[in-house]
């Protein structure tokens, strides 16, 4: 069984290693578009480079802080979530891209404030999870509040709009709702009614039919709805096993959009083949499993759950981009985790990671819900691996 330290030393591996491969690839799948557009090859790379290094110094400063202070002002931070959210839809305020008003611009950096939602609202559940285990088989004040939070949020998502990134929040949130202990008698009616929403907002938005309808049979519309699917299989069909090798892709000549975003994944197994592929797949398993690893070591409630979801989240965001780009899912811009280009995206994934080993220190996060030695609290929990044992950090 490993230790703490070596389960954190070895996420700060993983992390380091799917960075690496982020700058690898983005400035392989990007430099002949960045000549054409910038006249600069080094256009995206030297973005997504100071990205890197703002992340990793932020990062820094979320490792050293003390996650007692971070619990106590989540409230202010999760406020600051929302009045964000709101100010990125107002024109003027707000800068829309292909039809969404997602992103504030910094000049020449960009942000987008549900990436910093997301984190803030995974951190704010898990601290009123925790604070109410003893009521969590209520309805009123178990279960209705992290689900008006959570459909004030996701709400504010969809009108930007972003769909993708409403699913992947909802869910994490429930699947820690499930883990901490909340009646299935609750979350098994707001579970199934989620299909029939979530069918309501695909249909609501023609896109999204032309979406579901290309998935369905890309070959339909090749020129349309249906080129970018298309387009992602010749390219991940092309690498084979062992690829065409590193910068030698050819869907990167302008036939795949959102090379070096979307479907960055494609380019991967172009280039790399499947053995490069489920390379990046094995990393981000990896990357999962060591953050339950960690949540289950955690020596309180709440950072067990804010542990669960913040790997959830990032698992689920890469899983749903390779998903996408395979033709298992229905296409949805997703960035992969550290390996796409995207600056907020990159910057609060690596401040996930700066809280995972944080919170993985075996260190008490508050005074509440302090675990006895080798013990889990909540029974929930016990599902996902056997308790922990006391050892030195």
């Amino acid at each position: 069984m490993h230790s703490l330290r070596a389960l954190r030393q070895r996420l700060a591996v993983i992390t380091a290693m799917l960075v690496a491969a982020g700058i690898v690839m983005i400035y392989s799948a990007s430099a002949i578009q960045a000549q054409e557009v910038y006249h600069n090859r080094w256009y995206f790379l030297e973005r997504h480079v100071a990205y890197a290094a703002l992340g990793v110094l932020l990062s820094g400063l979320v490792l050293a802080m003390d996650c007692q202070w971070l619990r106590r002002h989540l409230r202010w931070l999760l406020l600051i979530s929302g009045v964000l959210l709101i100010a990125v839809l107002v024109p003027g305020l707000g800068y829309e891209v292909s039809g969404a008003r997602r992103w504030f611009r910094l000049g020449f950096l960009s942000f987008q404030p549900s990436e910093l939602a997301q984190v803030v609202v995974i951190l704010y559940l898990a601290d009123v999870l925790a604070r109410k285990q003893d009521r969590l088989r209520s309805f009123i004040h178990g279960f209705l509040p992290p689900m008006l939070i959570l459909g004030t949020f996701v709400g504010l998502m969809l009108l930007q709009p972003d769909l993708g990134t409403s699913v992947a929040l909802a869910s994490v949130v429930f699947l820690m709702l499930f883990v901490s202990g909340i009646e299935m008698i609750h979350l098994g009616p707001a579970l199934a009614s989620a299909i029939p929403v979530l069918g309501i907002l695909i249909a609501s938005k023609p896109y999204r039919v032309r979406r579901i309808l290309a998935f369905a049979n890309p070959w339909a519309d090749p020129q349309g709805a249906g080129f970018q699917l298309i387009q992602s299989l010749v390219a991940i069909g092309t690498g084979g096993i062992w690829g065409v090798g590193l910068g030698q892709s050819r869907q990167k000549l302008f036939y795949l959009p959102a090379a070096h975003t979307d479907f960055i994944f494609s380019i991967i197994a172009e280039e790399l083949g499947l053995l490069g592929a489920t390379a990046i797949l094995a990393l981000f398993l990896a990357f999962v499993w060591i953050g339950v690893r960690i949540a289950l070591r955690a020596t309180d409630l709440f950072a067990q759950l804010a542990c669960l979801g913040l790997a959830g989240l990032v698992g689920l965001k890469a899983l749903i981009h390779m998903a996408v780009a395979t033709g298992m899912v229905p296409t949805k811009g997703l960035p992969l985790p550290f390996v796409s280009f995207g600056g907020t995206s990159l910057i609060f994934n690596l401040m996930i990671v700066a809280l995972l080993l944080n919170m993985g220190r075996g260190r008490a996060t508050a005074p509440a819900n302090i675990l006895p030695p080798g013990e889990l609290a909540p029974v929930p929990l016990r599902m996902l691996g056997s308790p922990p044992v006391p050892e030195p950090v």
